[in-house]
């Protein structure tokens, strides 16, 4: 079981979606990946750049016939950061289940107050 970590580079919602489809992929179209997520082009471009500026995404670009083709690959450091982005992401809806599953307390003591 990976480490949890909490990664907010990957918590931003569209690289999320970005990286948890490309977990579940070895490589990914460009257009595949636009098309599946509902993004512009110059979007899922921007994102796949900080993807890719923090080690996260491999891009490969190669050409089809006369037209070119990007594809993306989560890297080996990409799957670790998503990993354990998901483990931190268990760990604290854990806490929370565990927390709506036990004894009640009265707010007051355990320092709630505005509801």
């Amino acid at each position: 079981m990976s480490t949890a970590r909490f990664d907010e580079l990957i918590h931003a919602p569209k690289r999320l979606e970005i990286v948890s489809l490309l977990a579940a992929a070895q490589w990914a179209d460009f257009k595949y990946i636009r098309d599946e997520l509902g993004l512009s082009d110059s979007v899922l471009s921007k994102q796949l750049s900080i993807l890719e500026s923090a080690g996260y995404v491999q891009i490969r670009k190669r050409f089809v016939g006369k037209r070119p083709r990007t594809s993306a690959s989560l890297s080996p450091a990409g799957r670790q950061a998503f990993d354990q982005h998901v483990a931190a992401l268990q760990r604290i809806l854990a806490r929370s289940q565990h927390d709506a599953h036990a004894q009640p307390v009265a707010e007051a003591d355990r320092g709630i107050s505005g509801r």
